[in-house]
């Protein structure tokens, strides 16, 4: 009997908000109610608040949640069939921050007049991309995703544990929801420049979210945000990215890198915030993506980085630099701020990161 019952338990949700870790893990990616952060079971192994509960051997983490009965609800976002690609030019920035390589492409010509080849140099990170479970360990216990070491990533031991090609074979596609702070910010006197260290908060998110007629709370919590959403937020780095002259956006981007507070890079971005943490993990995304180079705000004032919890800890796939302009027109010309979106990860063995060639279809 108490086998039905936990069988029961699995194929409907779990119904409580902490789940035994000996007897509920892997979780279920089909459930409709997971823990809250502040209830994450306990994992044998794995840094304290890791969310490493897919299995052993995942390499999905939070694309687990994009099962085919969530895509096809999603597609019911399908209304007009308008395409809108979410992607820079790849060479766009023509000079990328952080001292990271130009994007380079040369022509070959195979026959005069008849037949020609491209080829490219990319740095994955130099422009529109997804942050790969390969991109940013957890920096204390020195694991990346599902404890992938760096030992797995380079030297005589390099294997494909948590690739970015394991994204390519599974897909990503669901339902997209766009935050867009940046014109919230502008109707609400909030002033700043996108390459300033400007914080977005979770209480400014959620006072943008109801400016649109959005509650951003899980569904969970009576909430219009669904377990495996995908979620992305406007700053506006991209428009004032094009708003500068090439010489200004040069000097930006050649702006001192460095480890810690002083970094000369700075972009605005979400806040280090318990407040941020609870709601990014508690609405159970499949990913999360913004406009700016670093999805939360550079540099973090903080001891930890944003990036350690949602990659390392929990799995979820980070975009940056996405371009959201397009997006953003059509959401305010129709009222709607949910849409259909896929994306088509590189199909690279060993792969840290990748382009996301991403699509919103509303």
């Amino acid at each position: 009997m108490a086998s039905i019952t936990r069988r029961v338990a699995q194929l409907l949700g779990f119904v409580g908000s902490n789940p035994k870790p000996s007897d509920e893990l892997p979780w279920n990616p089909h459930n409709t109610n997971f823990p809250t952060r502040k209830n994450l079971p306990d994992i044998p192994g794995a840094p304290k608040g890791a969310a490493w509960v897919w299995g052993k051997d995942d390499n999905l983490g939070r694309l687990n949640l994009l099962t085919p009965s969530r895509i096809k609800a999603a597609a019911a976002e399908i209304k007009t069939g308008e395409i809108i690609p979410l992607d820079l030019p790849l060479n766009v920035p023509e000079t990328p921050g952080f001292a990271r390589e130009k994007f380079v492409h040369t022509i070959k010509t195979i026959m005069k007049d008849v037949a020609y080849d491209d080829k490219y140099e990319l740095n994955t990170q130099s422009g529109t991309q997804w942050d790969g479970f390969r991109h940013f360990a957890h920096l204390s216990s020195l694991s990346f995703y599902n404890g992938t070491k760096g030992d797995d990533i380079v030297g005589p031991d390099a294997n494909h544990k948590c690739s970015i090609h394991h994204w390519a074979e599974h897909g990503i596609a669901g339902r997209g929801v766009l935050l867009d702070y940046r014109s919230y910010a502008k109707a609400n006197g909030i002033e700043y420049d996108p390459y300033t260290a400007h914080a977005i908060t979770y209480e400014e998110l959620r006072k943008c979210g109801k400016a649109q007629g959005i509650d951003i709370r899980p569904k969970a919590q009576g909430g219009d945000i669904k377990v495996g959403d995908i979620l992305l937020i406007r700053s506006g780095w991209v428009e004032s990215y094009h708003e500068r002259s090439p010489e200004e956006r040069t000097d930006l981007a050649l702006r001192p890198h460095a480890v810690g507070v002083d970094d000369g890079q700075k972009y605005a971005g979400v806040a280090q915030e318990d407040a941020m943490l609870d709601w990014l993990h508690d609405c159970y995304f499949a990913a999360v993506a913004g406009d700016a180079p670093a999805f939360e705000r550079w540099p973090t004032p903080v001891p930890y980085y944003l990036h350690e919890y949602i990659l390392a800890l929990w799995g979820m796939p980070l975009g940056e630099m996405w371009d959201l302009e397009r997006l953003a027109k059509k959401c305010h010309e129709t009222g709607r701020w949910f849409f259909f979106l896929t994306s088509a990860p590189s199909n690279v063995p060993a792969g840290v990161s990748t382009h996301p060639n991403t699509t919103a279809i509303f």
